[in-house]
């Protein structure tokens, strides 16, 4: 059990009359120890850093593969800039001028309580939920409420259920090891597909579980979570009386970027989480989360304490997306079959185009906006390859930043190194392109080991 150094009291401050310690220069920061942990910038992070700086003076070199914006579909652009407009031209001195309540602007709460309820036959109300600045907020709210110090010699952890997931888990909490992943069993579904399984008696075998946390589809593997797999969480989350948050900013009821539509689940240990990011708004931070009151209410003190609101204009705009049925027809008729078509047309790519000789697997499509490939050879390494493509102008996404503490965990230590991710929003002849670039490092990282 971790344990944690309980410093002593310091002496009364008397700022008025001190002096600087000539020991310090002004230029240095000196941070606490939840400063010094959000202040490194996480790896997938860095690999966004880099980008940004490498095609910052020519971007137009540059195939980017390591994308994490929607694709930009005309008709989802149009309908959500008309009914912005729409909104700002007749609401926004209501929205946009006045502070607001913390859970949430009552029109998006009561469309999101009516559409929920029609939907799934919940019996939910407010009280049940909370609109934040982005799901991405959500879940840092959830990590500061339920996990980390929590008594004299008790400490809980935020725990992924599967590992890979979703790269932005891994920052949540304000502890050095505050988050920890379970490893996957893996299964071979074909000759080049694989699929990932939970191992749920590793799960069971965890301590110190404060929330369990996962998304569904999954960044960035896709994989989908099915009924008896949520049921099976659901299980643990009540034996250990902790909440299970699943993201669904992939799926059900949008955008609906899955093979198959596992319906959310209603428990009093489920929050469910979802975001307006992947149906077209990735930069207006809208999302809300649906869960028993108790433990809504905390995140909305939370909410209240910090950051005080998400953003009014964007929250009618998404209550009236909603209640028009503007939301389900761009997710079902619009941006559903633009994700199924694209990975249709870059899993025959990969087919074409990687190395026969070379064993590479695709993990199964069942969703989500990425192909996640798994290259089972000792000379592959991750690191190696996203510098090899980087002198080619390629950017892809190395696989271990989704696995916690991925080169110190057998036996991911050697797993996560030989994955990497590609996005399936970027034009087809980009994709094209890279991919195409991709199996030469392929055959060049393969002759020099």
């Amino acid at each position: 059990m971790r344990r944690h150094t309980h410093l002593t009291s310091p002496a009364p401050c008397a700022c008025a009359g001190s002096r600087r310690d000539p020991r310090r220069g002004y230029g240095r920061v000196q941070l606490s120890r939840s400063g010094q942990k959000m202040s490194d910038m996480s790896g997938l992070r860095a690999i966004m850093e880099d980008v940004a700086t490498s095609t910052a003076v020519d971007a137009s070199d540059w195939l980017n593969l390591s994308i994490g914006n929607p694709a930009s579909i005309k008709e989802v652009i149009d309908a959500w800039s008309s009914l912005t407009a729409t909104v700002a031209a007749e609401d926004f001195t209501a929205t946009s001028s006045r502070y607001g309540p913390s859970r949430g602007m009552p029109a998006l709460v009561e469309e999101i309580v009516r559409s929920f309820n029609a939907r799934y036959g919940w019996d939910i109300t407010a009280d049940n939920v909370v609109v934040g600045p982005g799901s991405q907020m959500l879940f840092f709210i959830a990590t500061a409420l339920f996990a980390g110090p929590a008594g004299e010699d008790s400490f809980r952890r935020v725990v992924l259920p599967m590992t890979p997931d979703y790269a932005g888990y891994m920052g949540l909490s304000l502890e050095p090891d505050g988050v920890a992943g379970i490893a996957p069993e893996v299964e071979l579904t074909g000759d080049r597909s694989f699929r990932y399984a939970f191992d749920f008696e590793a799960l069971e075998r965890c301590p110190d579980i404060g929330m369990l946390l996962l998304s569904s589809p999954s960044n960035p593997t896709g994989r989908s979570i099915d009924g008896d797999e949520l049921t099976r969480l659901i299980d643990v989350a009540r034996r250990r009386d902790v909440p299970l948050i699943v993201d669904h900013a992939y799926g059900a009821p949008f955008p609906l970027v899955a093979a198959s539509e596992v319906a959310p689940r209603w428990d009093d240990h489920v929050i469910n989480c979802f975001t307006l990011s992947k149906a077209g708004l990735p930069a207006e931070r809208v999302g809300f989360a649906i869960g028993p009151r108790h433990y809504i209410q905390s995140m909305v003190s939370f909410m209240a304490n910090s950051v005080l609101h998400a953003p009014q204009l964007m929250q009618l705009v998404a209550a009236r997306a909603l209640s028009s049925g503007l939301l389900d027809s761009l997710a079902s008729s619009v941006i559903r079959p633009f994700y199924r078509d694209r990975r249709n047309y870059v899993e025959r790519l990969l087919t074409d185009l990687l190395p026969d000789s070379i064993n590479w697997r695709l993990h199964a499509g069942e969703g989500g906006m990425f192909c996640w490939l798994w290259i089972d050879h000792d000379w592959f390494d991750d690191m190696a390859l996203y510098r090899l493509m980087k002198t080619k102008k390629v950017f892809i996404v190395p696989g271990r930043h989704f696995f916690v503490n991925p080169l110190s965990m057998a036996p991911e230590a050697t797993y996560a190194t030989r994955c990497f991710r590609i996005s399936l929003t970027p034009d087809e002849h980009v994709i094209e392109e890279g991919v195409a670039r991709i199996a030469e490092g392929l055959m060049e990282l393969r002759g020099t080991s």
